[in-house]
């Protein structure tokens, strides 16, 4: 239950403490008076939208806060979300808003204590639900309807609207991923036909080393040059070993000659040593040589065929170079690289036919779960039926007629049912769409029988209605009165109202009117001023009041409601009305 409201400069409400109370509380005054203006106080401080005209002209802050006295429910929540009632029972809810550099921020708190907006959005069911004006158009929307049944039918159907929102979603992944297998089906075939001929024709290459081609280069400049190769041989070994000339030095001949000398140098002085030494190994390198450069010229010989073969297998490469190149290494890089590709698309994934099938089953267990759900919405609707109707005839619907009809669509995350209202007021006149036939008045009823079921399930601390009686007078109003009444036993009632009947019914009857107030701001000196867009130089300011009334005050307030005016006559009438709500209340 809400019982205060303290609002700081919101809108025109420059300051207002509002003290509430059980039952019913009711707020009238002249259409503009600001009584919406509360409501949207109330919707702000438990996580509404916000905007910049919300904080009062002329201020850079506004502030709501409001308590509430908790259900046990309520403090059992609370506690597992980890917030301590105050005084085991009350509750701060309050939200600030700010301007800086002309950017709107808001913070919410739960007993001083900073909250995000998911937590205030799961609060607010549990502590105050707000019926507007414009709920009764919403009412004809059939998305609209849907939710309310299925709100009606409770955890059953949201487990199973659960369920079949998942199923729906596997089975359109499921879709998603069969056309797209359809559609790149003809590329991946082109695909793996592309990638068999390059890779057969890779592997003919028989590729395996990426120096092959520097190798074969060798190979044939050596078969191109054997016989010059032989002569260079032949020559460099006569050089080094044996001359076929007599009389010509070699250097094997010429470092024996050196060694000697070398030798008999250290037999005088022993720091030589390492000087022969180095000479004796150079006969021994040159003499190797010789014999090496001799052999190898002895076993050359011409060979045409693998010197043809060496050229065919370089231009064999050359061209693999040039088609997956341009190195070899970087042609066997991509030879693996196909080899993986090809295997990938050839064992890729489910086969076009096991992908229908596993739609196919995903379409039925849909089916299925959506069979279940109608079967919920029928049950809930039955119920609802009942009960919608046993509360509109006490609102002056006595013959009412109403049905939810259910109607097969195709399947969604919703179901698969199309949910329509439908509604007879008139006997004899077949059911027809609420929004085809239902007067203002009717649909006004309407929403307050509906929020009434509502309330035999779930039971928010306080309801708030904000003009439910737009478009009815007279009997109509005086059942809408009582139906108020009548729910404002088992909890907390705010309703905005102009009818002097439904106001005459209040257990706390609240006037709410603008003021024209001096403000006390000086007159700005023209040379001085800074001009801003939201303070003039008016002194006088507007703002919103709210008077609690007493018995007198409470007849002439029905008084003007009634007539415009609190003549003799209408403070009579009121007088009655006011008698007649608390022998109504009494009985």
């Amino acid at each position: 239950m809400l019982i205060s409201l303290r609002i700081e400069n919101f809108a025109l409400i420059d300051h207002l403490d509002l003290d509430l109370g059980p039952g019913l509380n009711v707020f009238t005054g002249e259409t503009g008076a600001g009584k919406s203006i509360i409501l949207d106080a109330l919707d702000v401080v438990l996580g509404g939208k916000v905007d910049r005209r919300m904080i009062r002209s002329g201020e850079t802050k506004a502030m709501i806060e409001a308590t509430f006295e908790l259900t046990s429910e309520v403090i059992s929540w609370l506690v597992t979300q980890e917030i301590e009632p105050i005084d085991d029972a009350l509750l701060v809810c309050s939200r600030e808003i700010s301007l800086v550099s002309q950017n709107l921020r808001s913070r919410s708190r739960l007993n001083g204590t900073l909250v995000n907006r998911k937590l205030i959005d799961t609060l607010r069911e549990r502590l105050l639900e707000i019926t507007a004006q414009g709920q009764t158009l919403q009412i004809v929307d059939p998305q609209i309807q849907r939710t309310w049944l299925d709100q009606f039918g409770g955890a059953e159907i949201e487990h199973q609207l659960v369920i079949v929102s998942k199923t729906y979603q596997q089975a359109m992944d499921a879709l998603h991923t069969l056309e797209n297998r359809r559609q790149s089906e003809q590329q991946r075939l082109q695909r793996i036909d592309l990638l068999k001929y390059q890779g057969q024709e890779l592997a003919q290459a028989q590729l395996k080393d990426g120096d092959e081609l520097e190798s074969l280069e060798q190979e044939r400049q050596r078969l191109s040059h054997v016989v010059e190769l032989q002569q260079k041989s032949y020559e460099a070994y006569q050089l080094l070993y044996q001359s076929d000339h007599e009389g010509q030095p070699v250097v094997a001949d010429l470092l024996a000659d050196v060694e000697a000398i070398v030798t008999d140098m250290v037999s005088y002085d022993e720091q030589l040593q390492p000087v022969l030494h180095l000479v004796a190994e150079a006969l021994v390198q040159v003499m190797e040589a010789g014999q090496q450069i001799h052999h190898y010229g002895e076993n050359l010989e011409a060979d045409p065929v693998r010197l043809q073969e060496v050229a065919e297998r370089s231009q064999e490469l050359k061209r693999i170079c040039r088609k997956y190149g341009p190195t070899l290494t970087e042609a066997i890089a991509y030879y693996d690289s196909i080899r993986q590709e090809l295997a990938e698309l050839e064992s890729e994934g489910q086969s076009i036919e096991s992908l229908e099938i596993a739609y196919q089953q995903l379409q039925g267990e849909l089916a299925k779960y959506c069979g279940k759900l109608t079967s919920l919405r029928k049950k809930a609707a039955n119920q609802l039926e009942t009960l919608l109707i046993q509360a509109l005839k006490p609102l002056a619907m006595e013959r009412v007629q109403f049905q939810v009809a259910i109607s097969p669509i195709d399947p969604g995350n919703y179901g698969a049912d199309q949910i329509t209202f439908t509604f007879s007021a008139n006997p004899g006149e077949p059911l027809q769409p609420l929004g085809n036939i239902a007067s203002g008045g009717e649909m006004s009823r309407f929403l307050l029988a509906m929020k009434s079921c509502f309330c035999q399930i779930e039971k928010p601390s306080t309801l708030v209605f904000d003009e439910i009686d737009v478009g009815v007078s007279g009997r109509v109003a005086s059942t809408i009165a009582e139906k108020l009444h009548e729910l404002s036993q088992s909890q907390q009632l705010l309703c905005v109202t102009h009818q002097p009947i439904i106001a005459a019914m209040a257990d706390q009857h609240f006037r709410v009117d603008k003021q024209i107030i001096d403000a006390g701001l000086p007159k700005k000196n023209k040379k001085n001023s800074k001009s801003t867009a939201s303070i003039t130089d008016d002194p006088m300011r507007t703002v919103v009041r709210v008077t609690p009334l007493s018995h007198p005050q409470r007849q002439t307030e029905l008084a003007q409601l009634a007539s415009g005016q609190p003549a003799e006559e209408a403070i009579a009438f009121a007088a009655s009305l006011l008698a007649q709500a608390n022998s109504r209340r009494q009985n």
